[in-house]
């Protein structure tokens, strides 16, 4: 293994042993492939020879057979004398009983499954719980007065049964992620570099496929470089194809990939499909007579010596499967996911000679780091659009204005004193010491910190404050939860209503998801009508508006969206134009209807809210109907494929979807605007309003006959 690549690993864990001296909860970030795993333990080692009174609990957060993975390489690594101070212990539900669970207590790092916790298992009914105290409790008490560090393995992935046990039992929080979740707060604080680890020769450098390559030019690239693979590298290559979930997946399969590998010239290819289901798996391979479950395939096919040429999967692969021989990424599904898109290219990104990188030939060398992938776009190559207002954009901003709102801190409440709210604080029977309260400070939220060195110009005063913490979080979060209190319309120095509108320039990232629109605010710089969305329920409902813009209602009165003329003489005209049903394309080209995406670059249309901490909603569209109403959209989808696999998590999102109705229905008072939160669940909408702090549930043909009324 080369130097810099240990190097490199050993200055992250040197990093992490660092932060770990003075920060509660840490996140560390390292490409798939660069060694994660083997940093990880390296990590635990260390901290391990020099705290006795410390165990690791080792989740894996992954649906796969991680865990399992992991406590075999700790196994190894703690064997072959690498890592001597690891006493690694695999949780399995076999050694759970009814009422607790018996683990071992003379071990020091505790491997615990993601099938173990989740939601209604026997081991989050009290028996995780009785784990825990076991080591954490006082031995006065019967316990062994350990603490306890956990480690999320794929933190990326949500888990609220875990979570909801952290904040107690934990002394210290360690993410590991090759896609941490930054929306969850997982800011890296150690991390390798992309750049740095294909340097290293930890991982390979990606040579992306042309656009318009096809499936057949992926399988003529693999067999190119199968012999050479082969004769310099002494493994067998693998091609990796991604196929969509669910209907989709039967099209590619039929249509896409089975017509390519059938044809004569690939007779001699291995080919292997895994699914979720293990009946619908299959492969061409001899070794299907075996009669093996699908996880023996999987293992078999990850080996350096497998005959399987070809592995067709959905997402079953996506973490937690390590298979370097593997150096070819055929994506025909389009995930719209960029964590997604990074885990699955971790698949064929490992170095399949790192340990003795520096005894092969040149040619070996330049062949074991590369990979090749196709149908994904690289983040550098994606295409970044501007956009502005129409010719005249003050027409369109002084038409549409709209009220904004935020939250005031605990600190403005009517009648609050924040020295006077400290001095009845009751006397704490014992002193903190000054990391213990700074170690709390720095778990506060962004609000109390202010608060905190706002009040603060003493030492004295910091330290009361810190000591009181709890209490005046508490304090905090009761009144800025309360947003009939906290909320307020946004306001200038003089304490007039700020009024906002579309930037009149702004840019956005081409994600796919199209729509061709001429007749809204916006206009992209190179002339051309065709816009692209974040996700698919993002796309269908810029589709309902450019509807709604020349629609008729029944009897063919008037136009749903208020239009604004840009000719010089008409600078802003408050008649609504009529369309002819017939031929609706025949519109006067000066017609611009008063919509528009809220694209977030130089955008000042934002709603506070509060969900551990304060945050700002950008409202996805904004419209002014032909009444002068302002409506404000916030598009949601529960459809899987708009979401980023491996970090939904239903729970947390209801959670967040309540809140903005709270926020909604209160802004929807203070501005007297029309607010919406449309959540699309498979093909259909359910659209809640709030008009004048009043809540309705409404299908997508009574939000039409509403606007056009």
């Amino acid at each position: 293994m080369l130097q810099e690549a240990i190097d490199l690993q050993k200055r992250a864990v040197e990093e992490l042993l660092s932060q770990a001296a003075y920060k509660h909860e840490i996140t560390f970030k390292a490409p798939t492939g660069s060694g994660k795993t083997y940093m990880m333990a390296d990590f635990m080692n260390r901290v391990l020879s020099q705290q006795s009174n410390v165990i690791f609990l080792v989740s894996t957060l992954s649906k796969g057979d991680l865990a399992a993975q992991n406590y075999d390489k700790f196994c190894d690594y703690a064997e072959c004398g690498y890592f001597p101070n690891l006493k690694p212990y695999l949780i399995t539900s076999e050694i759970s009983g009814e009422e607790r669970l018996f683990i071992p207590t003379d071990y020091n790092v505790y491997l615990l499954p993601r099938d173990l916790y989740k939601k209604g298992g026997k081991l989050m009914q009290g028996a995780m719980e009785n784990f825990l105290q076991t080591f954490t409790l006082n031995t006065f008490f019967g316990g062994l007065d350990k603490k306890i560090y956990l480690i999320k393995d794929e933190c990326h992935i949500a888990t609220n049964n875990l979570d909801s046990l952290s904040e107690k039992n934990f002394e210290k929080i360690f993410n590991f992620s090759a896609t941490p979740n930054l929306r969850r707060g997982q800011n890296p604080d150690v991390e390798i570099k992309d750049d740095d680890a294909v340097k290293a020769r930890l991982i390979k450098h990606i040579e992306f496929g042309e656009e318009t390559d096809t499936v057949a030019d992926a399988i003529r690239k693999f067999e190119e470089i199968k012999v050479n693979y082969r004769n310099l590298l002494g493994v067998n290559p693998c091609l990796i194809i991604q196929i969509s979930n669910k209907d989709k997946a039967d099209y590619e399969l039929n249509n896409v990939i089975f017509p390519e590998l059938n044809k004569a010239e690939h007779q001699d290819l291995k080919w292997m499909l895994i699914v979720d289901d293990d009946k619908a798996c299959n492969t061409n391979d001899s070794f299907k007579a075996k009669k093996l479950p699908v996880s023996r395939w999987k293992d078999y096919a990850k080996q350096n010596t497998a005959t399987i040429d070809i592995i067709i999967f959905k997402m079953v692969i996506s973490e937690g499967w390590d298979i370097p021989r593997a150096c070819m990424l055929y994506q025909v599904r389009d995930t719209k996911s960029l964590q997604l898109d990074e885990q699955v290219m971790g698949r064929v990104r490992r170095n399949p000679r790192l340990l003795d990188f520096e005894t092969i030939s040149e040619p070996a060398k330049r062949l074991a780091t590369t990979a090749w992938i196709w149908g994904i776009v690289p983040e550098e190559k994606k295409k970044v659009f501007s956009v502005k207002l129409f010719d005249e954009p003050e027409d369109i901003t002084n038409e549409l204005k709209v009220k904004t709102t935020k939250l005031k801190p605990l600190t403005e409440q009517e009648g609050f004193n924040l020295q006077n709210f400290l001095n009845s604080q009751s006397a704490l029977p014992t002193y903190s010491d000054i990391f213990t309260l700074y170690r709390k400070l720095d778990k506060a939220d962004g609000i109390v910190k202010d608060m905190c060195y706002s009040y603060s110009d003493t030492i004295e005063k910091w330290w009361k404050f810190a000591e009181h913490i709890d209490s005046i979080s508490r304090e905090s979060s009761k009144y800025i939860c309360d947003y009939s209190q906290s909320m307020e319309v946004c306001k200038d120095d003089m304490g007039t209503p700020i009024l906002s509108s579309f930037p009149t320039a702004s840019l956005y990232v081409d994600n796919g998801n199209y729509v061709n629109i001429s007749d809204w605010v916006w206009r992209r710089r190179d002339g051309k009508d065709k816009f692209s969305f974040d996700s698919d329920a993002e796309r269908e409902w810029a589709d309902i508006l450019k509807y709604l813009s020349f629609r008729n209602t029944a009897d063919g009165k008037a136009q749903a969206i208020k239009s604004v003329i840009t000719g010089k003489n008409n600078p802003i005209a408050g008649r609504i134009n009529i369309f002819n049903e017939v031929e609706p394309e025949k519109v006067n080209p000066t017609n611009k209807y008063l919509w528009g995406k809220n694209f977030l670059y130089n955008s000042e249309i934002r709603f506070e809210y509060y969900l551990d901490g304060v945050h700002s909603s950008y409202p996805d569209f904004i419209m002014k109907d032909h009444n002068g109403r302002i409506h404000i959209f916030e598009v949601k989808s529960v459809n899987i494929s708009n979401t980023i696999a491996g970090g939904f998590d239903s729970e947390k999102y209801k959670v967040k979807v309540e809140e903005l109705k709270k926020c909604y229905k209160q802004a929807s008072i203070l501005t007297s605007h029309i607010f919406y939160l449309p959540v699309l669940k498979d093909d259909i909408w359910f659209i809640t309003q709030f008009i004048n702090g009043n809540e309705r549930t409404i299908t997508k043909e009574q939000f039409f006959d509403f606007v056009i009324a």
